[in-house]
């Protein structure tokens, strides 16, 4: 099965390049409208992706909009106002155990941990996790992937999160900086570069990574519905094409040319907090190597779901009819073998 679906991708591809090549000018671009959880150094394959020209070398452009929150991009891939989603791969969970027809596949992953830090309001040089007995953390929206490995952190240092501390889920995540700023909370996690940027202002200190402590899980992956999916191969290969490009120069170049490639994506940020916030995913090892989502990473984000009390105990996720491999293997094997 798995070598004629590689078979019929190929020919896919023969057909869509030949007639790209014949019927379509350098300028027109068919346009694949992205909507992303956050905008996030998190997510800098993307970025590279598009400010690099990889997508344009595919012969198509980035309509990229930001829903701050994977429940509002899952809403988006659900109503069809955008083609692909950057989000938690929990919704797709949420969608097909909920029984939607049409609810969004994963089809490439990319990242492989959480990638929000911990911020303190005070320099605690010696952090040790022990020092949250008691204190207010605010955690992120329920239900979201940054909340539940904030929880799974917490956990495997012994708290229970419902006696032990104050595990606020109350804050929108768009929220979290605002209310921190506000006086709310004595800790919070940010995704980079906002939690540099805390630091720079003095605002807050970075005193430990969730993603370092809670181990690895698929965090953040692109999806797409079961209509667009089955439409429109010839997208999907080129999407995975030009990150997994992105992601092989953040590998190769330097911080210096990764930070210029990405400026275009975060206007409101200078060229040190960003290149601090490649510097701190690089170390905690962020992205997944390849699109593909394995069946034990899969099994270890249904853990999660069941532990944090999100899915019940005697839900059976169907990795098969989630996560669809073939694109990614695909990729892999035809352009970066």
């Amino acid at each position: 099965m798995k070598k004629f679906f590689s078979i019929f991708l190929l020919a896919v591809i023969v057909l869509s390049t030949t007639l790209f090549a014949t019927g379509c000018s350098s300028d027109d671009k068919k346009t694949i409208r992205v909507n992303q959880v956050t905008n996030s150094i998190f997510y800098a394959p993307l970025y590279v992706a598009i400010n690099n020209g990889y997508f344009e070398d595919e012969g198509y452009k980035i309509d990229l909009t930001t829903a701050e929150g994977s429940n509002t991009t899952n809403v988006a891939l659900m109503t069809g106002s955008a083609d692909i989603g950057l989000m938690g791969p929990e919704q797709n969970v949420y969608s097909y155990v909920n029984g939607d027809k049409n609810y969004p596949i994963v089809f490439g992953q990319l990242t492989k941990r959480d990638g929000s830090f911990l911020i303190s309001r005070t320099n605690e040089t010696n952090f040790d996790w022990s020092n949250l007995a008691g204190k207010h953390i605010i955690a992120g929206r329920k239900g979201g992937s940054p909340a539940m490995s904030l929880q799974v952190a917490l956990e495997k240092n012994g708290y229970n999160i419902k006696t032990d501390l104050n595990f606020d889920t109350s804050i929108a995540f768009a929220s979290i900086a605002g209310s921190f700023l506000s006086g709310v909370g004595d800790y919070m996690t940010l995704f980079e570069p906002a939690a540099s940027q805390f630091v720079k202002t003095g605002n807050g200190y970075i005193v430990a990574s969730v993603g370092k402590e809670s181990g690895e899980i698929p965090f953040t992956c692109f999806s797409a519905n079961k209509d667009y999916l089955n439409k429109n191969p010839q997208v999907i290969i080129a999407f995975l094409k030009a990150i997994q490009r992105g992601l092989n120069y953040i590998k190769t170049a330097s911080l210096d040319d990764v930070a210029n490639s990405l400026l275009p994506s975060f206007s409101g940020s200078n060229k040190e907090s960003i290149k601090e916030g490649i510097k701190n995913y690089i170390d905690i090892d962020s992205w997944n190597a390849t699109p593909i989502m394995s069946k034990a990473s899969f099994d270890r984000l249904i853990n999660m779901l069941k532990t944090s009390g999100e899915l019940k105990a005697d839900a059976n996720p169907d990795y098969a009819k989630i996560i669809n491999t073939n694109y990614g293997n695909f990729v892999m094997n035809q352009y970066f073998a």
